[in-house]
């Protein structure tokens, strides 16, 4: 986009191209390198990690800072209660490891230990959702419902590479607790780092439309440019809002995207229940707002071993499917 668009109240991210690409430009590390760049500045932060290192890449700030990262061996409750007794001494603790056992081995220790005391600390969860094939020992289907109903948590599930590295800073400045969902070791970059600004708990409108909403977080947020462009080869134009702050939630925008074309679809890389899906009916209906809905996400069930681009078509959250479900909830109008 060579210059920013309004369409009924809004201005246009001048962040991603008119077509997204299969063939990105990726990101090594872009957490981990971010966490340095910040580190760098702010002799208070902290890495912990629970036997992850390598696989949530923070390896690498071990690296930069050997004595400020701190391996906590394959504990996840004594990572996040050693993460809240370095919080209470003035340090900025970012604690890794794979979000099914931040929530599902952690949840307790999180409550209690972190948010009830709005702990300065930063979660980092690494395997979000759909990103391994090992099954649901492994897949973290259900952190952001588990996250979003701590009192006091931050939940942020970022698009990109770009989104990453800005989303670090912002956090590190960000005093309470902090749940963030990463991408790992070579991240596309879908949103121009050059254009594109993160501010926590505000969504970002990417593409103007006037027929069909579509409302997405997390990685989801490329394949729903993606599918925006096929829909616009059958006439179809979609705004593409993309809501990385789950909590606190950008409920204006949804309000708005959803009021100019009465016809929204969701897309998470997480279950259908809980997360990003239920967030926007609850601030809809809320609103007293009457429109056309329908949710893409993992539905209510684990999930099997298998290849990404495999599980990705099978439980539905590939771009054919959303293509097809966009269609079908703008038939049910007519």
């Amino acid at each position: 986009m060579s210059n920013p668009q309004t369409h009924r109240g809004f201005t246009a991210a001048m962040s991603v191209s008119e077509t997204v690409e299969e063939t990105l430009t990726t990101v090594e590390k872009p957490f981990g390198h971010a966490l340095i760049a910040v580190a760098r500045q702010n002799p208070n932060i902290v890495g912990l990690t629970a036997d992850l290192g390598k696989y949530t890449d923070i390896d690498i700030f071990g690296q930069e800072f050997p004595n400020r990262y701190f391996q906590m061996g394959m504990a996840e409750q004594n990572l996040i209660g050693v993460a809240a007794g370095l919080s209470r001494v003035g340090y900025i603790p970012f604690a890794t490891t794979y979000c099914v056992f931040a929530t599902r081995r952690a949840y307790d220790f999180i409550a209690v230990d972190i948010a009830l005391g709005r702990a300065n600390v930063k979660i980092i969860a690494g395997l979000p959702g759909l990103t391994t094939g090992y099954g649901a020992t492994h897949q973290g289907i259900d952190d952001l419902a588990l996250m979003r109903a701590i009192p006091n948590m931050v939940v942020i599930d970022p698009c990109d590479a770009t989104e990453i590295q800005q989303t670090v800073p912002a956090i590190a400045e960000y005093r309470g607790p902090v749940y963030l969902r990463i991408l790992r070791g070579q991240v596309k970059q879908v949103l121009d780092p050059k254009t594109y600004r993160f501010e926590l708990g505000k969504a970002k409108l990417l593409r103007q439309g006037r027929d069909l909403t579509l409302i997405s977080t997390g990685l989801m947020t490329q394949r729903a440019l993606q599918a925006a462009d096929m829909l616009k080869q059958d006439g179809i134009e979609a705004i593409v809002l993309h809501v990385p702050t789950l909590k606190p939630l950008d409920q204006d925008a949804i309000i708005q995207v959803a009021e100019a074309t009465r016809t929204v679809l969701t897309l998470e890389n997480h279950s259908v229940l809980g997360g990003l899906g239920s967030a926007v009916a609850d601030t809809l209906c809320m609103a007293g707002l009457s429109v056309t809905m329908a949710k893409i996400g993992i539905p209510d069930q684990f999930v099997e071993c298998g290849s990404i681009p495999y599980l990705t078509d099978k439980y539905g959250l590939s771009i054919r499917h959303i293509v097809q479900t966009a269609k079908e909830i703008l038939s049910w109008r007519k």
